[in-house]
C-alpha cells in the first residue's frame, strides 16, 4: 500500500495504465481512444434535428444533426451505453459529418465496424444501435422536412 502522496500518485498512474493496456488488448487503440476521448459528444446548443433510440441491450443512442442544403454540417451524439457504444457513436459522427443525407442513410454497421478497426463480437450490437438511430432520425427529417435550427 502507498505510504505517501507521491507513492499514491505513482500507484494510481500504474493502475490506470494497466486498465488502458487491458482495454487495448480487449478492443484496439482506436476504439479505446474514442471511448476515453469521444468526438462530437453531447447535445449541441444548435441543431436541425435529433432522435433517440433505445436498443436491444437497454442502451440509448441519440444523434443531433445540423443539416444545410442536404449536407450534414455537424453531427453530435449522446449515449448511456458502454465504452464500445460511445466509440461507435463517435465514429458514426466522424463518418457522416460533411456528407449528404443520402450518404448517411446508406451507412451500414460494417462501415462503422471497419472504421473502428473491428469491434469484438460481443459489442457488435452497438453498430446496429447507431445505424438504427441514424436511419430513424433521417426518416424523421425527411418526413418533417425540417428547415430550421433548434436553439437552447
Amino acid at each position: 500500500m502507498p505510504q505517501n502522496e507521491e507513492d499514491f500518485d505513482s500507484f494510481v498512474e500504474q493502475l490506470q495504465q494497466e486498465i488502458i493496456d487491458r482495454e487495448v488488448s480487449d478492443f484496439n487503440e482506436h476504439i479505446v481512444n474514442l471511448f476515453h476521448n469521444p468526438k462530437n459528444w453531447g447535445k449541441p446548443s444548435n441543431y436541425t434535428i435529433s432522435h433517440s433510440y433505445l436498443g436491444s441491450h437497454n442502451d440509448t443512442m441519440e444523434f443531433y444533426l445540423t443539416i444545410e442544403d442536404g449536407i450534414i454540417k455537424s453531427a453530435n451524439f449522446f449515449t448511456d451505453g458502454c465504452g464500445a457504444t460511445v466509440a461507435t457513436g463517435s465514429q458514426t459522427t466522424l463518418l457522416i459529418e460533411g456528407k449528404t443525407i443520402e450518404y448517411a442513410e446508406k451507412l451500414k454497421p460494417g462501415d462503422i465496424d471497419n472504421a473502428l478497426l473491428g469491434l469484438p463480437k460481443d459489442h457488435k450490437h452497438s453498430l446496429e444501435l447507431a445505424v438504427t438511430a441514424l436511419r430513424n432520425l433521417i426518416e424523421k427529417y425527411k418526413k418533417n422536412k425540417i428547415g430550421f435550427l433548434f436553439k437552447e
